[in-house]
């Protein structure tokens, strides 16, 4: 839980020393260079993996090199100009004095920017995701507030131009679903919907409901990183993969056919497994992420400290007990209650328009960081 609101947030006045800053920039500026000077080696042109890997790197520090050139050229325009206050002629007085009016906002505007950019990135941002929508207390109304989720993110991933997969699909009795399992690829997916993971909570009169009341239900969504192998500190070797018939309805292919499947860690005894899909192969999928999910989990808890996991607060665990935003159509408003958020404009985010509170929870991630690191100095 934050201890300031959205508005000190979005006001933030977090201050780092601009030598200490500027050291970092050329720091990134001359390892940019160094692989702007190996991406013309012809033995790394030769080595397809090492030359993506550069390249990679390379294109995502052109945008902070680009600000810290911009910048340094400010600064000495700055200094510049003030060395001319000091001249005898009040035409060249006046002149810097027009300079500076205009380079001092810009030097604090890149200096801002700056800030945001030397936040360090968390590598699991850029992957694609399991995404689950489950129905939850409340009934057949949960059910039908689940499909409304499903509706809202389905018109946000589109307008990302992300790529969408349903694995699984199971319809409640009078419409919506009881569970929904999406596979979104694209770019920076996790990063974007990564806050989404917790219990969202609506009220609403039920189409259920003959009184007219209004009810409380709840839906929960799980965002869950794809990993590959190399991305989580295990061997193969250590897995063991089980298949077995799914239970419960599914006709024929569910009783027949053994799409279950189960991978378990052997050093750690960590179990995961899957009948969500409706194929062996895509059930494989799903089990082996969830493993790695819960293996990169395990891992980090045990290398954080209390204070880093406190740090982490804001995106959650995914918990399905955590409550984090709440959906009031009576009043058509829609609150995330982990930064203190209302907006009235619940018509518009149930239609799919989350940008501003995925920006807001954004802001209040890179706050917090920011105040991290400067802790840590």
């Amino acid at each position: 839980m934050l201890n300031y609101s959205i508005e000190e947030i979005q006001n933030s006045s977090f201050k780092i020393h601009n030598k200490n800053m500027l050291d970092k920039l050329e720091a990134i500026h001359e390892k940019y260079i160094y692989i702007e000077e190996q991406l013309s080696d012809p033995s790394v042109i030769s080595d397809m993996d090492r030359y993506k890997k550069l390249n990679k790197e390379y294109k995502d520090l052109k945008e902070i090199v680009d600000v810290y050139i911009e910048y340094k050229s400010v600064l000495e325009n700055i200094d510049s100009s003030k060395e001319m206050l000091n001249d005898t002629d009040a035409e060249m007085k006046e002149m810097a004095r027009e300079e500076l009016a205009e380079l001092e906002p810009r030097q604090i505007a890149l200096e801002e920017r700056a800030k945001i950019l030397l936040i360090p990135k968390d590598p699991e941002d850029e992957k694609d995701v399991i995404f689950e929508i489950r129905s939850g207390t409340g009934g057949d109304e949960a059910s039908i507030f689940a499909g409304d989720l499903y509706k809202m993110y389905s018109r946000y991933f589109d307008s990302k131009k992300w790529n969408v997969e349903v694995l699984t699909m199971n319809e409640g009795t009078v419409g919506g679903y009881n569970k929904i399992v999406l596979e979104i690829t694209g770019t920076d997916v996790f990063g974007t919907v990564k806050f989404e993971s917790g219990a969202h909570r609506v009220q609403r009169v039920p189409k259920t409901e003959s009184q007219g009341r209004v009810h409380t239900s709840a839906a929960t969504v799980v965002v869950m990183p794809k990993f590959e192998m190399e991305d989580i500190n295990i061997n193969k070797a250590d897995l063991r993969r089980d298949t077995f018939r799914a239970s419960g309805a599914g006709g024929q292919h569910v009783n027949k056919t053994e799409s279950g499947v189960r991978y378990t860690h052997l050093p750690t005894g960590i179990v995961a497994e899957s009948t969500d899909g409706r194929s062996q192969h895509k059930n494989s999928d799903i089990a082996m992420q969830r493993l790695y999910a819960k293996i990169l989990e395990s891992q980090k808890n045990q290398h954080e400290s209390a204070v880093a996991a406190e740090r982490k607060s804001l995106v959650g665990s995914g918990d399905r007990s955590d409550k984090i935003r709440t959906y009031n159509y009576p009043q058509n408003r829609v609150t995330d209650h982990r930064i203190g958020l209302s907006l009235n404009k619940l018509d518009k985010v149930i239609a799919g328009d989350l940008e501003m509170i995925i920006e807001a929870l954004q802001v209040a991630e890179n706050a917090e960081k920011m105040k991290a690191g400067m802790n840590d100095e």
